[in-house]
């Protein structure tokens, strides 16, 4: 474990260091909180902020995974890369940091978005529900990081990955149950939703807020993390120097 809580320290002093880097990956949940969840006038439910907020927090998680892999890109110009993998520790070592760096970025950013929705007048959470929110995310955040950190490999640099954020994460988003329940969706996009690996969160965390415990949402996720995570070891053990 030490390997991997040296990785995840100092990249998240880099992250704190870097303030505007944080200041902007809020801005856009934040403006989507505010923005549509207040202005938007919607009449399937009465009260939209307690709707939208879970997939607003599902998609902060989202936007912090998928933008969490310029950190390996980061490290492969500078030549960090390179020296990490000479290293004794085993690769995976590697992975998992940055794994888990991601994940407890997108948890503290997630933390904020979840406090502006409550000062906007949303349902407050029990303690029961914020634990199984955050678990929720933590799973969700580690799949995303991991997908996100074995892409880094094989993109070339800085520009063509954001190029590929871009292409995947809005639509991710919209073909998602972020927005609107199932029944209000066209015919087309409703299967998509349901495939979707975004609306197994947003719909655990909205069942969660019911009283209900998401076992299937829990159990799709956490299995399709560990497809992923181990995809993404075979990848690192594969890298050559």
């Amino acid at each position: 474990m030490n390997p991997i809580l040296v990785y995840c320290r100092r990249d998240l002093i880099r992250w704190f260091r870097g303030k505007w880097g944080f200041i902007s990956a809020m801005v856009m949940p934040a403006a989507w909180l505010v923005f549509v969840g207040l202005a938007l006038p919607i009449r399937f439910t009465d009260h939209y902020i307690d709707f939208v907020t879970p997939g607003i927090l599902a998609m902060t998680t989202l936007s912090a995974s998928l933008a969490g892999g310029g950190l390996l890109i980061m490290d492969r110009m500078l030549g960090f890369f390179n020296k990490f993998l000479a290293l004794p520790p085993p690769r995976e070592s590697i992975l998992f940091g940055k794994i888990l760096v991601i994940t407890i970025r997108g948890l503290i950013q997630s933390t904020i978005i979840l406090c502006i929705a409550f000062l906007l007048g949303a349902q407050l959470y029990s303690p029961t529900q914020l634990a199984m929110t955050y678990l929720i995310l933590f799973i969700f955040g580690s799949l995303l990081s991991a997908c996100a950190t074995t892409l880094a490999i094989y993109v070339g640099d800085h520009d063509q990955y954001a190029a590929v954020n871009a292409m995947i994460s809005m639509p991710i988003f919209f073909t998602s149950s972020a927005m609107m329940p199932y029944d209000q969706m066209p015919d087309w996009l409703r299967p998509l939703a349901h495939l979707n690996p975004l609306s197994y969160a947003i719909d655990g965390i909205r069942m969660m807020q019911t009283g209900a415990i998401p076992f299937t949402q829990i159990g799709l996720l956490f299995v399709l993390c560990l497809i992923v995570v181990g995809l993404a070891v075979h990848a690192f053990r594969k890298v050559k120097i």
